[in-house]
């Protein structure tokens, strides 16, 4: 949503900014968080898994920010420069109107090399306008003292593991551990503001505003030159670009990796323990992920992940969860220790606030087919696989034929035990079927009369052990009553037909037991305990799957509807977090890929049937 704009009142800042209230920046190594009143409150570098250097969205004491606003009572309003992740904060005041944009340079060509930079364009566009600054960095998560040497116009901010460089083109002074400035802007006028990454030898020179406007220029240029080549022109086109200008800022261009979200901790349930880390990457989150962005024509994000999962995911290392670990680090680590950060107080009082996550040791079947379908989808769309991809494939689905009849924690990563959840079966059979797609489109080699002798296996115990007669419908796991919106999925994996009277049985059941509004909870926690305490919100990526199993079964005014609200949910950017609250706030993570990804995919099934 370019053109759309959230309103703020600078003058009654809250404690904690909302986490809807915020637009983000990227270069495709790292992304930060602006907030409607121009503060940045989430900063992680040089790399989206880095401890933070800014951090007050959750702590506002402690986390570090970086300030910068009009320095008299105005109002706010926040849009993305058009067709690009270039972020613009307007300041209206009684004197004048003022801007900040803000990015953090990339061309493309040169993502994994040039220093790492963000920089704050200030411009008065009418009128004139005072400005205030704070530059407040708290390294490692606020738990690691810094140093600052104020020289001139460049402030150096030295901790134990980075060091970052503050040049500005206005006067600058030390305040303490923070570094601040006050000035005044007439209408025409400039100053800028350059964080950069610093290692330690000579300070960087000062950005002068005229290579401020060349870097803000390229940036432009790269993020317009990359969108052009969506193929999309359907009905939503504005939000569905959004969703792959979101998609690509979440992707580690040094090795592919796209990360599930660029933030932790943000809580599925305000003061709640229900707060997890995102900025690794999942596998069954960055294989949906190449199919959206290959449905709108982007092929080279497809290219990139499947060389990430070639390079770091080795199918003859099995563990006690198989050959796949279900997310890994951006460079391919398997290490995720979860830990808890006990000095920070966490967004709006929700702890513990976590890093690392322990669910990479889980069981979690349903990746298979996620991967192995994104595998199917790239050989379709962009390039045949090569041979040593298409032994990894084999490697994996000969594991599936053999393990995927066991207890897992499922798509949900529940901390209550395992179950024989349907979805997970589910996805187990599309990892075999997409496989014996491919091997008989290709003639690749392959035991077929196993694989489909499994493949069959799997269909009839999920039509027989996964459907009640009770509640006529697809339950969440075996030996159960409770539903799942997970089972939304049947029909776009192609396990069931859309129409199938078992089917629209099941969509109905869903509809009344977990949809609210056209939102959708992913299931009950009081009747599927999960093993954690609290409640959540409706899940927006099973949202955007109702839209589109709806739109399957051919009920093309409802699915219209629905899509239309949900898109109402999303911020004034188009952005949107995992969750969404009772009285219509986002939560969790945020922006989360899996939504924006979902969206993709609802909007482009629905605009063809509609025709």
């Amino acid at each position: 949503m370019d053109g759309t704009a959230s309103q703020r009142d600078t003058a009654a800042r809250p404690r904690y900014t909302p986490i809807a209230d915020h637009g983000l920046i990227g270069d495709l190594r790292s992304a930060a968080l602006v907030g409607t009143d121009g503060t940045i409150d989430w900063y992680c570098c040089p790399s989206f898994d880095s401890p933070s250097v800014f951090a007050a969205i959750l702590d506002a004491e402690r986390g570090g920010c970086f300030e910068l606003a009009a320095a008299v009572p105005a109002h706010t309003k926040q849009f993305y420069f058009p067709d690009t992740n270039v972020l613009i904060t307007r300041f209206f005041t009684g004197d004048g109107v003022g801007e900040v944009q803000d990015f953090i340079p990339t061309d493309g060509e040169s993502a994994t090399e040039r220093p790492h930079r963000l920089i704050r364009r200030v411009l008065c566009v009418r009128g004139s306008v005072p400005f205030t600054t704070r530059v407040a960095p708290r390294f490692g998560y606020g738990a690691h003292p810094h140093t600052v040497r104020l020289t001139g116009d460049v402030a150096v901010f030295a901790s134990r593991d980075l060091s970052l460089a503050l040049t500005s083109t206005v006067p600058l002074e030390a305040a303490g551990a923070d570094v601040r400035a006050d000035f005044k802007l007439a209408e025409g006028d400039t100053a800028v503001l350059t964080l950069d990454q610093f290692d330690g030898g000579a300070p960087p020179g000062r950005c002068e505003c005229g290579e401020a406007e060349r870097e803000f220029a390229a940036t432009v240029a790269y993020w317009r030159r990359w969108l052009s080549s969506s193929r999309y022109r359907g009905r939503w086109r504005e939000m569905v670009h959004r969703s792959a200008l979101t998609l690509k800022l979440l992707t580690y261009a040094p090795t592919g990796a796209i990360v599930a979200a660029p933030t932790t901790s943000l809580p599925e349930d305000i003061g709640g323990e229900r707060n997890w880390d995102y900025r690794y990457v999942w596998v069954r989150d960055a294989a949906f992920c190449v199919y959206a962005l290959l449905r709108l024509g982007f092929t080279e994000e497809a290219e990139a992940f499947m060389a990430f999962v070639s390079r770091h995911i080795s199918p003859g290392d099995h563990k006690a969860s198989g050959p796949l670990q279900i997310m890994y680090g951006i460079d391919g680590r398997t290490d995720l220790t979860e830990q808890e950060l006990g000095h920070l107080e966490g967004h709006h009082g929700s702890v513990p606030v976590r890093i690392g996550n322990a669910a990479a040791d889980q069981l979690q079947l349903d990746i298979y087919g996620a991967l192995v379908d994104s595998v199917y989808l790239y050989d379709k769309w962009a390039e045949p696989v090569s041979s040593e991809q298409w032994d990894h494939v084999t490697a994996l689905v000969d594991w599936v034929c053999a393990h995927w009849d066991q207890p897992d924690e499922g798509i949900w990563e529940t901390r209550g035990g395992r179950q024989s959840f349907l979805y997970s079966r589910l996805m187990c059979w599309v990892a075999i079927e997409r496989a014996i797609r491919m091997a008989n489109r290709r003639g690749l080699p392959a035991d077929l009369a196993r694989w489909q002798a499994s493949r069959d296996t799997i269909y009839r115990r999920i039509m027989s052990a996964g459907w009640s007669e009770a509640r006529q419908a697809f339950l969440q796991h075996e030996d159960g009553d409770v539903l799942d919106a997970a089972v939304l999925m049947m029909p776009m994996a192609k396990f069931i037909a859309p129409t199938d009277p078992k089917w629209l049985s099941t969509l109905d059941s869903l509809t009344e037991d977990l949809v609210s509004d056209s939102l959708v909870y992913r299931y009950d926690p009081r009747t599927s305990p999960d093993g954690l305490h609290g409640a959540e919100g409706t899940f927006s990526i099973c949202s955007f799957w109702y839209v589109e199993a709806l739109t399957r079964a051919g009920r093309l005014d409802e699915a219209a509807l629905a899509f239309e609200k949900m898109l109402t949910y999303g911020n004034h950017l188009g952005l949107y977090a995992e969750q969404i609250g009772h009285t219509g706030e986002q939560l969790g993570n945020f922006p989360q890929a899996f939504t924006h990804l979902s969206l993709i995919s609802a909007a482009f099934n629905l605009d063809r049937a509609l025709g």
